[in-house]
């Protein structure tokens, strides 16, 4: 229902700007119906209401300048954006003009507050979470975004401020609209000017959430990241279809974290099963939540955000939350397994060309490089780190999901051990979970939601056939097969490349230059190409086979 009891009053102020014979229709029409969207009038044309449900024609008579400029007079002024409102309502009225700036059309765009309207989604806006409302023009995102603002401010206590270009979520005039409730609305003087105002508000007004309509510029998209990243909740829509259409637009894809390509060590590459050239998220998503608006009772949800990017960037889907009112008003939530929900990623990243795990000429060239004190120094390490003990469910997994565990490793060790297990995509469908050390120990997304659902997790020293065998060996109460003499290559590159990343952090912390031990040629230019992407430099130091790299601090 629209908030409070003075909507008759504001549809009045609508029909009163409008010239008398076609706000007669108007009323007419709209008696008793509670659908009238917006009234169109172009010049040379007759007028037309718009309902949900379809047009109808006002008034046989073609609209001419007369009842255009009627219009203009008996509203407020137009902007930039070439929209007015109506004080004291949230109705729009937008113009089209000629070439000579001459006004020949109008969009008298009907406004309301209407509560309950973010019921479906209530829990998560007042979680404190920032939501990015994604949606096509006229399915009610502005009405959510204001009744956002009004449950923050009433409901919550939380001071809002509302950063409104066109008046359209507080309306036209100095007092905003009661809908927004205790909310403080900014306007903006230009829609150049959004971004600007949108930082001022946080400078000026120590707010604790921001509320925001139509990020639409590169400039908006950046000010939003800044709002967030100063633990600021950010509530705010932009256009689109779905998620896909905000993934390859280049000008918004930074709200959802921004796309870089990320050049793989063959070791890497080959882990994934993807080419050397992949696509991978820049920075965490600006919001928490993105929730695609389907229908007014229909929504999906996108939660948490990096990881839905993260499984898109990787060529897959991840299927969202699907939320719907149900004919009694209950909310309905579950997972959206259906075909348009888990259509095609837009990104397919190809495979690693040649497959298999490297050729003789690699191992046997591993094989030739002496790295006995490095190695001693790695098994020094490896002793003083053990990893938790997993807890065990009763009876063996039927699910597995690998997390920085090669899937081509896991399904060589099921096939040859004949074991009868599935390999999951996602967390929550796993039975356990395999990682490696030094995923474990960053404590990623995956491992958190591991550890809070209970499930068990197995911790391996380095990713290969042997150590995965032997995990699923006393997972199912087996004997590990025989080692077989190529399962556990020489010269793992991944100690090295874990050393490089242990090396930049302590050049960061002290600011001096990183020597690291010798590695041959080979593993210097993967840790070469890992320290460029840290943005920094490094140099190859000695004579083989001592030769090593040292990462060099920035200079001055």
């Amino acid at each position: 229902m629209p908030y409070g009891s003075s909507w008759e009053e504001e549809l009045a102020l609508l029909f009163s700007a409008l010239p008398p014979r076609i706000a007669s229709a108007a009323q007419r029409l709209s008696q008793g119906r509670g659908d009238l969207l917006e009234i169109v009038l172009d010049l040379g044309r007759e007028p037309e209401a718009r309902f949900t449900d379809g047009e109808a024609i006002l008034d046989s008579a073609n609209v001419g300048n007369a009842e255009i400029d009627y219009v203009t007079e008996h509203v407020g002024l137009f902007g930039d954006d070439n929209r007015a409102g109506i004080e004291r309502t949230l109705h729009r009225i937008s113009a089209i003009r000629n070439r000579k700036g001459t006004i020949v059309g109008l969009t008298c765009r009907v406004g309301r507050a209407v509560t309950g309207t973010i019921d479906i989604i209530k829990d998560m806006v007042i979680s404190g979470q920032s939501i990015l409302l994604l949606g096509p023009p006229g399915i009610g995102k502005t009405t959510m975004l204001r009744e956002c603002a009004r449950v923050l401010s009433d409901e919550c206590g939380k001071r809002v401020v509302i950063v409104d270009t066109s008046n359209e979520i507080a309306g036209d005039g100095d007092i905003p609209h009661p809908g927004i409730g205790r909310s403080r609305r900014m306007q903006v003087r230009t829609p150049a000017l959004q971004h600007a105002v949108m930082i001022e508000a946080v400078e000026n007004h120590m707010p604790q959430c921001i509320v925001i309509d139509e990020i639409g510029t590169e400039l908006e998209a950046v000010a939003a990241r800044t709002i967030a990243e100063r633990g600021v909740q950010l509530v705010g829509t932009a256009h689109g279809s779905n998620i896909d259409s905000l993934l390859v637009n280049p000008t918004l894809n930074d709200l959802l974290g921004g796309i870089q390509t990320v050049t793989l060590s063959d070791e890497e590459a080959r882990r994934r099963g993807t080419q050397k050239s992949v696509l991978e998220r820049k920075s965490p998503p600006t919001f928490d939540v993105l929730i695609e608006i389907q229908e007014r009772d229909r929504v999906v949800v996108h939660a948490p955000l990096a990881e839905t990017v993260d499984e898109a960037l990787r060529g897959r889907v991840r299927p969202p939350q699907l939320r719907t009112r149900d004919e009694a008003g209950a909310i309905v939530s579950r997972v959206d397994t259906s075909a348009a929900a888990t259509r095609p990623s837009p990104f397919e990243p190809a495979p690693f060309p040649g497959g298999g795990r490297g050729g003789r000429r690699t191992r046997e060239r591993r094989r030739r490089f002496d790295v006995d004190e490095y190695i001693a120094g790695q098994q020094r390490r490896e002793r003083e780190w053990e990893p938790p003990a997993p807890a065990v469910r009763p009876g063996p997994p039927l699910s597995i999901f690998p997390y920085g565990v090669s899937r081509n490793y896991l399904e060589q060790s099921l096939r040859e051990m004949r074991l009868p297990v599935r390999i999951q995509h996602h967390v929550d469908d796993a039975d356990l979970v395999l990682t490696l050390k030094n995923y474990y120990r960053r404590h990623d997304s995956p491992v958190r939601a591991a550890e809070s659902s209970g499930i068990p997790i197995h911790v391996l020293r380095s990713n290969t056939v042997a150590q995965i065998k032997g995990a699923l060996a006393r997972v199912y109460g087996v004997d590990a097969p025989a080692q077989e003499p190529d399962d556990e290559p020489e010269g793992d590159t991944e100690p090295a490349m874990q050393e490089v990343l242990e090396g930049i952090e302590q050049m960061q912390r002290t600011g001096n230059d990183v020597e690291l031990t010798p590695q041959n040629a080979y593993v210097r230019r993967l840790q070469h190409q890992l320290v460029e992407q840290h943005a920094l430099t490094a140099r190859s130091t000695g004579d083989e086979p001592n030769r090593r790299l040292v990462i060099l601090r920035p200079s001055e």
